[in-house]
């Protein structure tokens, strides 16, 4: 769950989204709008539920994936059209051109959140995250007579050559993620050694972080990496798919959002964000996020089902959120000049 057509398809969503948001009408109702790269299916539930908590607020969403909506804001950076920034990935976050377009803000509910999960000015905090995961189709893998891959290392495999599809990094923060902690984790020569050698056997890059498990659960390839909940869901609605957490390091991204400086509407700017920490939005996380930073919310029961530690941290690369936004730009104009297809 990311061109120019997905551009369109997000201001095509965003009147939809912002009608379901509209609430009750009043001479008094405040407009919000929100930047997001959270999916689509998700935005939906979560503003239905903030509808009913904030009935006189009128929030408006344009969603675009991690990598375009920062192109996006940073066009804009000279005259901002959004209130809030709502649930971009964290390493995107920190780029000093985008924290300097937010406020200082501490929502109702932030002190209840680990240091590492706010800002210490108090521009940015996380509620959610994703993990970087495989997704698995044991049928494909059985037709084939392929043996089940637990670590990225077994993807440079050549038995799998074809059977791998993953998300592109420039566009997708799922595939961001997954190439800043390999290299994170094994050192820049050695990472980029374990990518290029994985690019042998993988098919295509997909734009978007969740359908390299889509293509994987409808048997158009044996192994899609992704992220953890896209493989939740799918051992959840049937799908002959294993997850996989890769043994030699799963990288994560967390979440985050903030108050434009610029807000129009700063009041109920501020009302919104302080409904994205409360227990009615945090319960409803569970559903769409395998990572929720509110303390006290229990496990789903479809990663449970799935096999989804629940303690995570067990499984999890500690990733350098800082060096990972610092070396961005560096990383993806590598990986364009060496791989880029």
């Amino acid at each position: 769950m990311r061109t120019r057509s997905s551009l369109f398809a997000a201001l095509r969503l965003l009147p939809v989204l912002g009608a379901l948001a509209c609430g009750l009408t009043t001479a008094q109702a405040g407009t919000v709008t929100a930047y997001t790269a959270l999916e689509e299916d998700e935005i939906k539930e979560y503003l239905a539920a903030a509808k009913k908590d904030l009935p006189d607020v009128d929030v408006k969403v344009l969603r675009l994936s991690t990598g375009d909506l920062g192109a996006r804001i940073l066009a804009e950076a000279a005259n901002p059209q959004h209130d809030v920034i709502w649930g971009w990935a964290l390493t995107n976050t920190l780029d000093p051109r985008i924290t300097a377009l937010l406020e200082p803000y501490s929502p109702k509910g932030s002190d209840r959140l680990a240091a590492k999960d706010k800002a210490a000015d108090g521009k940015w905090f996380t509620t959610t995250g994703y993990m970087a995961a495989f997704c698995v189709n044991t049928e494909v893998l059985k037709a084939k007579k392929l043996p089940m891959p637990t670590s990225w290392k077994d993807l440079t495999n050549p038995v799998y050559k074809g059977e791998v599809v993953m998300p592109n990094p420039v566009s997708s923060g799922t595939g961001y993620l997954q190439i800043a902690a390999l290299i994170q984790s094994r050192g820049n020569d050695e990472g980029w050694k374990l990518i290029k050698a994985m690019d042998g056997n993988v098919a295509q890059y997909i734009k978007s972080g969740s359908r390299p498990c889509k293509a994987a659960r409808a048997g158009e390839f044996a192994i899609g990496t992704s992220l953890a909940f896209a493989a939740m869901q799918s051992v959840d609605e049937g799908y002959p798919v294993k997850m996989v957490i890769p043994t030699d390091g799963a990288g994560y991204e967390l979440e985050a959002s903030g108050l434009m400086a610029s807000a129009k509407n700063k009041a109920d700017a501020k009302r919104f964000l302080d409904w994205t920490l409360s227990p009615g939005a945090a319960q409803l996380y569970t559903k769409y996020k395998e990572i929720v930073t509110v303390p006290g919310v229990p496990q789903s029961k479809a990663a449970a089902a799935a096999g989804l530690p629940a303690d995570l941290s067990k499984v999890l690369y500690p990733v350098d959120f800082a060096k990972s936004a610092k070396e961005r730009d560096a990383i993806l104009g590598t990986w364009q000049k060496t791989i880029g297809r």
